[in-house]
Formats: C-alpha cells, structure tokens, sequence
C-alpha cells in the first residue's frame, strides 16, 4: 500500500515538476513487450520514462538500474524495488554473473524493460556510442519490438552532481520500432540504433 502510494506521489510530483509530456511519433502505446532504448543525461530519466508510459504499460515495464548506486541506502533500495520494481545490474566488471544475466531473466518472464544503452550518464547533446548489451538483447529476444525513445530537457530537472529538480517542461519521443537485420553486426546495428533515438531530438 506504502509502495503505491508513493508511486502515485511521484508520478504527480514528476508531471508538475516537468509536465511529462508523452510523443508517440513512431508508434502508439500498445501492450507488446518491448525494449524501450533511450539517451541518458539523468537519475531523472528512469523516473521520467516511468511516467511518460500510460498506467497499464507502467505496470509490466521494468527499468534497468545500476546496482551499486540505486543499493547505497536503504531507501534508495526500496522505492527502486518496491516502486518502480527495477531490474538491478552489476557495473563490476570482476564479476563472475554476466551483468545482462538479470535481464535476460525479466524478458524471459514477459516483462518489457526500458534501457540506457550507453551504460552510463553522459553530459554531450547526442549519446555516447551504444555498448553491447541492446545487441545481445536483440539476437537473444528477437520478437521483442526494440522502441527507441529521446528524453528532453531532463537534465536540466537533474543536472548531474545535483539533489534537488527543478521545474522544466520535459518530453519522451517515442519513435519507430527498429529491428536487428539478418546478418547485421553489432556496431552497425549499436550505430543504428543511437542513430534512430538522435534523430528523434528534433521531431
């Protein structure tokens, strides 16, 4: 009951704060399993994804969180766990598990998953290059629509190094569903992808 209260309160708290404007420019909201792949400038963006998906697909669709940040504070951990019910991913590379380990048990299970496929937060106006994982993703699960997605402005509610939002009207473009093509290597396919989220920036 906690946990979903607090969900309402911070879907209320994101749309005042940014107006969480949702574009379906490529494609309509529909209940698919999908991999939601997006840029990645904030802690904001898996908040402003979250809230941007209408309430039925909020419910099976997971975001991916880095483990050893979301894990530091107790509550920290519960509102990923309990809220937004997140898939924790290890960024130590000493690990013995493959850190895609996790997902591949979420799309297994039917969930659909929203991804940062950079890896990391960035601070550029386009993303980093894509690292591997969306590629093993999409040989793994071929039947899952891969939706690219462009966050704007949210780095100026969450400015990297900052704890407290400010408000800024916001928007999530989501675009046409790409897919893996027979025989497509994984740099082509990575350069493709982040070229299909870029070219939403302007839509």
């Amino acid at each position: 009951m906690l946990a979903k209260l607090m969900g309402y309160f911070l879907l209320g708290l994101v749309r005042v704060l940014t107006g969480s404007q949702a574009r379906w420019y490529g494609c309509p909201p529909k209940a698919e399993q999908r991999i939601y792949f997006a840029n990645h400038q904030s802690h904001a963006d898996l908040v402003m994804i979250w809230a941007a998906l209408p309430k039925e697909l909020r419910a099976c669709t997971r975001a991916i969180a880095a483990k050893d940040y979301w894990t530091k504070t107790p509550f920290k951990q519960w509102i990923t766990t309990a809220v937004f019910n997140v898939i924790y991913v290890s960024r130590d590379r000493s690990a013995e598990e493959d850190p895609l380990e996790p997902l591949f048990e979420a799309l297994s299970h039917g969930d659909s998953i929203i991804l940062f496929p950079e890896g990391t937060r960035g601070n550029a106006e386009e993303p980093q290059p894509f690292k591997a994982g969306l590629y093993n993703l999409a040989v793994k699960f071929p039947n899952v629509v891969l939706v690219p997605a462009w966050i704007n402005n949210v780095q100026r509610v969450m400015p990297k190094g900052e704890v407290v939002p400010v408000p800024v009207l916001c928007s999530v473009t989501f675009g046409a569903p790409i897919k893996l093509q027979a025989g497509e290597e994984r740099r082509a396919f990575l350069d493709r992808a982040r070229n299909a989220v870029i070219a939403l920036r302007d839509v």
